[in-house]
Parts: C-alpha cells; structure tokens; sequence
C-alpha cells in the first residue's frame, strides 16, 4: 500500500467529515433550543435525514465504481475524466462557499431549523439531508476520483477514513464542549492545500479527455521524466501522492495545473478580504409553534412515521438507496455482455472461476478486485498470447475476446508490485470452427537484446558522421559563410534525424542537440534554447555568424560528450519495437504538422530520414518480425516504398521544399503514404512486447 497516496485523501476526509459534521452538531444544538415551552424535540429526523444522505452518497459510489468497470477502456478514461472535471468544479465551489458563510452558517441553519420544527418531523428529515446530502455527494465524487488518480484503491480509502473518523471526534468533542478550535482558521488554511490536490486532480482528468481523445494534444507532452526520475523513489511517491501530478504531463495538463492554482488561490485570499458593510437585514418573520401549522398532511404522515416508527423510516432509507444502486449495477454488466465469461482477479489469485472453455470466438469479462493496475493475459500451452487486456485499474472491469482453437488455456495475470499468478489450465473442446487467429508467443528479453546492440553500433557510427558535419558546420559559420553554413546544416540535421530510435535514452543531452523552443519561457530566444534547431532559426533569421558560432560550438561540445557516454547510456531493447512505428509517427505529428520547422523548410526532408531510420530498426528486428507475421514485412516493404516516392516527389530540382512551397497534391499524397505505413507498423509493438517478468 502506498501511504503518500493516502494523504491528500486524509485531508479530504477530515475537511470535508467536519464541515458535515459541524452542520450536524448545528442543527442538533439549534434543535435543543427550538422546542416550545420548553418541551424538549425529538432529534430522530436529523439523524433519519443524515442517514439517508449517507446512503445515497454511497450508493452514488457504487454505481459509479462499477458502472464504470464495464465500460471499455477508452470509456472508462472519458467517464474518468469528466466526473474528474466535475469534482473539481463541485469542490472548487464549495471551498468559496464555506469561506463566504462560515461566519453565518450557524445563524442560518438554526433558521432553517425553526422553520422545519414549525412544519414537522419530516421538514426536518428533510432538512438535514439536503445539509449533509451535498457535502456527502461532493465528498464521494472527489475521493473516487482522487482514488482513481492515484491508481490504487486501498491506501486512499484507508486515508478517507482516517480523515473522516477524526472529523467525528472533532465534531462530537466540540458539541460537547470539551475543545476550542478555531474553525475559520482551520478551513481558510486546508483550503490551500485542497486547491493544490484540486488542481492534480483536474490535470489527470484532462490527460484521461485526451486519452479517450476527446481533447486533442494527446501527444504534445511538456515534460517526460519517467527515463530520468525513479517513480518508486519515496520522495517521488510523495510528490505524485499528495499532488497527484506525474512523471509525465501534456501541455494542457501543465498549463491547467498552472491556470487553476494562479486564478483560484488569489480569488481564495481576495474572498477573505472584509467586505464592506451593508445594510442591516430585515427582522426575520416570527416562527410559530410546533405543531401550530396545517404543514399539509404528507408532512403529518411522514412525521408520525418518523416519530412512531423510526426504525421502519431507517430500513427504508437504508434498502431503498441501496436496492436501486444494486439494480443499476445489476442492469449494466448485462447489456452488451450476454454470454460473457467472468473471471476475477485478486492480490493473490487469477481467474480462480476459470473451470471450463469451448473452441470459437469467446468474450470475457476481467474484473480487478484488487489495489493494484495490471497486466491480463490468456495464454496456450506454449506461452503465446491469445487475448490480452493491457492495462486494467483497481476495481474496474475490462472486456477481453479470443478465438480459441482446441488445446489448454491459462490466465496468467501481471499486477503492479505483485509477484504474476496464473489461473487453473483448461481444455477447450467442440467442434473445429472457422479458423482463428494464431496465438502471438511473447518474445523474450534476451531475444531483443541482440537487435539493442546492433542498433547501439548503428548509433555509434552516427554519430561519429554527426561530429565530423558540425565541425564542418561550424568552421563555415567561424569563416562567416552563412550560405555555406546553411548547406551544411541540413545533413547534420538528417543525421541525427536517421538516429531515430535512441532518442529517448539520450537524456539531457538529446534536448541539448535537438531542442525546441516550445514551451521555453523566452521561446526561441531562450538561453536553453540550444542545438541543431537553433541554429536552423539563426541561419533563417537573419543572425550574423559570430552570432552562431557560439552555439555550434557548445552543439559540438554536446555531440562530443553523448559520443563519451554512448557506452554508458541503456538502450532499452524492450522499447526498440515501439520506436519501430514511433519514429514515422513522431515524423508525421511534428515535421509534417510544421511544429519543428524553424525556417529551413525540411519538412519533407526530415521526414526521409526518419524512414530511413525506421528501415534500420525494422532491418534490425526483422527475424523476429517474420517470426511471428510473416506477411507483415512485405506488405510494410511495399508502403514503405510508396512513402519513399511520395516524398521524393515533393522535391523540385533536386532540392527539398518546404510545406507552403509544396503543391497540395503531393503533400496530400505524403499524408497518405505514411498514413499507411503507421496502421502496418502499429502491430509491431504487440507482437514484440516483453511481457512482464513472472
């Protein structure tokens, strides 16, 4: 269980459990007070009123948990997402009501209890479960959404309950009497740090939106420091526990996160400002009597079953949330689902309800009932892999189908921190049916190693064209030949283009060479805008040589040191299949979109490279490849070689030109080549994949 995933929880149960808590010990003590002649009221309505909000809030949660759980992945992430958005906006709100009626709440509630004793029992229900009713619901929605960002279920449902158990005792020692607290105090300075969890939570709904891609940027990330931080570190877990913030984070994630926490916070502190005086109210009208009031006779009704029968009112507000809750959950898994297989998966077992298969086409539903996200997998009796769910989070449920042919079948399931379990073999029987896809046997580190290595000697040799191009680069730029400079940049640029799959292991320094000046506050003047790129926008922007040599310099200086630490640097070679589609995919979003060009117009050109170096990766992975899909190479050949002459046909003259300069036909017909290309290549990472150690 991770602990730091239970604090920003703690603090929602405890800020939220005592401001319902304070409103019941209000309406309590206003009750006290409220009866005539000094006749003491029954209390029993408040407390039929609380628990029915209770059991409505949970029963919200247990239709959104599972209503959810059946849903498909991407479903499930806009499902997510949004009710993420809408806690936030609910919380959000709330933390400016509080801070603008702490002061008057007490007197308002009392009001509002006089007025309820004057009509009846059950306007007091009702009273208090309107009260309590919208704290709970804002409570349930933020915590699950609070949970489901954190990826675990147990350590924020734990830190919940913390939270709210202290808040009872709090409450029931200050109905007593027995403490002081400065509650303005306490509310005005937990809402600073809610506003910062507010703001992790609205930063992952938004990731979950472009994940379900109902928001687009999906892939223009600020930062990744995954490579770089060890998210098991327990200054890390801390971080992304109390904030909720990742390793990695969309533009729009980080700037929401930025956005939300400058507006709110200021608006926070100005709300507390005293205000100027206004106008003394009107007195209220006076409260009549109990009991002095028609009140109407559902009122009459309700109140002498709440007073005479108040276990039967209790039953009802208990198994009428929960019947109707149980009904919904019931309904749903059914629709779409029928004939489904169900299987569970726990901490310590895998599909211990798998007893039985049959040949054909089979749909299954995986429910995760434990703390943890994992991996699912439906294999043969050799290891391959027939079904997958990749990804399933704690307490949901995921759709999985396979075509099964006769011979044995294990679930085999991967969850985080979890040593892998597997399921009971079974044999599938009945008839021969139409032909089903092979099994995908899963390959294995130590046969991707090899292709890692050829590929790190590919780097190497890369590199070394790369050092000799931006000496050359830099000795035209220390002679004050610009024209020449620019000829020159260009293959140093398709150098390191053609490097393609090592980019993620190059750190700090791959950002030094071939940076960007996005999202840099200073953009392409920005001191940390270095490299390749920036020397393109010197070169196209009119910056006089002695400008630039500087820059080409430090350039040299850079590809020197990554040469020194090639050896040192992992090439992950689980990784390498992915960049295998990655590389065009990467071209397609940033050269052909535009995004990357600071004045060459290289578009088209940097795209040629980067096929060329998705033809050494494939060359590189190629054994393996045809191992598994053997039609997949020659069909990918073929496309290929079509993205090839589209892209050489944008050239005129032999030169390369620029997006604009390029007739729309042929830029059209780039599109489309590597379009399909990526659909072919988009399989290579599945039938690649390492899975996870056992």
């Amino acid at each position: 269980m991770r602990w730091p995933d239970a604090v920003p929880n703690l603090l929602i149960g405890l800020r939220e459990g005592l401001e319902a808590g304070l409103i019941v010990a209000i309406l309590l003590a206003a009750l006290r007070k409220s009866g005539a002649d000094g006749k003491r009221v029954s209390s029993a309505g408040i407390w039929l009123g609380v628990l029915g909000a209770v059991m409505v809030a949970g029963s919200f949660a247990a239709v959104v948990t599972f209503s959810t759980g059946v849903l498909s992945s991407r479903w499930q992430e806009a499902v997510g997402g949004a009710l993420s958005v809408l806690a936030v906006g609910l919380v959000t709100v709330m933390i400016f009501w509080m801070r603008r009626t702490a002061a008057s709440l007490s007197r308002e509630l009392r009001g509002k209890v006089d007025t309820a004793v004057s009509v009846g029992m059950g306007a007091l229900a009702l009273t208090a479960f309107l009260a309590v009713g919208r704290e709970g619901l804002e409570t349930t929605l933020f915590l699950w959404t609070a949970a489901r960002a954190a990826g675990d279920t147990l350590a924020p449902l734990a830190g919940a309950a913390i939270g709210v158990g202290t808040a009872v005792v709090l409450c029931w020692l200050l109905f007593r009497r027995a403490i002081r607290l400065n509650l303005g105090a306490f509310f005005a300075r937990t809402a600073i740090a809610l506003m910062v969890i507010a703001a992790g939570v609205l930063s992952y709904g938004l990731g979950e939106l472009q994940d379900a891609r109902l928001l687009s940027g999906r892939d223009w990330v600020a930062f990744d420091l995954g490579t770089r931080v060890d998210a098991n570190s327990w200054w890390a877990s801390i971080l992304t526990g109390v904030t909720d913030l990742s390793a990695r984070m969309t533009v729009l994630q980080a700037v929401a996160w930025i956005v939300y926490l400058a507006v709110v916070i200021p608006a926070f502190v100005r709300a507390g400002r005293p205000a100027a005086a206004k106008p003394a109210a009107a007195a209220p009208m006076p409260v009549k009597a109990p009991g002095r009031s028609g009140g109407g006779s559902w009122d009459r009704r309700t109140g002498r079953l709440l007073t005479r029968r108040p276990w039967v009112a209790a039953a009802v507000l208990v198994i009428v949330p929960a019947v109707i809750a149980a009904a919904v959950i019931v309904a749903l898994p059914t629709a779409g689902q029928a004939g489904a297989t169900f299987v569970t998966v726990t901490d310590s077992r895998c599909a211990p309800e798998w007893s039985s298969a049959r040949t054909g086409s089979q749909a299954f539903q995986v429910e995760n009932k434990s703390a943890k996200a994992g991996e699912i997998n439906l294999v043969n009796a050799s290891g391959a892999v027939a079904a997958e769910v990749e990804t399933i989070g704690p307490a949901t449920t995921a759709p999985m189908s396979a075509t099964l042919t006769a011979g044995s079948y294990t679930f085999r399931c991967y969850l985080a921190g979890r040593a892998a379990t597997s399921s009971a073999t079974v044999q599938a029987t009945g008839r021969p049916g139409s032909p089903a896809p092979a099994p995908v046997k899963p390959v294995t580190l130590a046969e991707v190693t090899p292709a890692a290595a050829a590929y790190r000697a590919y780097v190497a040799r890369q590199l070394a064209m790369l050092t000799a191009e931006v000496t050359g680069l830099r000795a035209d730029l220390r002679r004050g030949n610009l024209p020449a400079a620019r000829r020159d940049w260009l293959p140093a640029q398709l150098t390191w283009e053609r490097i393609g799959a090592a980019y993620d292991s190059f750190g700090d320094l791959g950002g030094a060479i071939d940076g960007l000046p996005q999202g840099l506050p200073g953009g392409a003047s920005d001191k940390s805008f270095t490299g390749l790129h920036r020397l393109e926008y010197g070169l196209w922007h009119r910056q006089t040589a002695a400008e630039l040599v500087p820059i080409a310099t430090r350039l040299a200086g850079d590809v020197a040191r990554l040469r020194g630490k090639l050896t040192q640097l992992t090439i992950d070679p689980t990784g390498l299949p992915l960049r295998a589609h990655e590389i065009l995919e990467d071209a397609l979003r940033d050269h052909l979109s535009g995004m990357t060009d600071e004045g060459a117009g290289a578009a088209f050109a940097e795209t040629y490279a980067d096929l060329q170096g998705t033809r050494v990766v494939l060359a590189e992975l190629t054994p393996l490849i045809r191992a598994q899909s053997p039609l997949l190479l020659p069909a990918a050949g073929a496309q290929m070689a079509a993205l090839q002459t589209a892209l050489l046909a944008t050239r005129a003259g032999g030169d390369w030109r620029s997006l604009a300069g390029t007739p729309l036909a042929a830029r059209q017909r780039a599109d489309a080549a590597i379009g399909a290309v990526l659909e072919t290549l988009s399989a290579v990472p599945d039938l690649l994949e390492v899975p996870p150690p056992r």
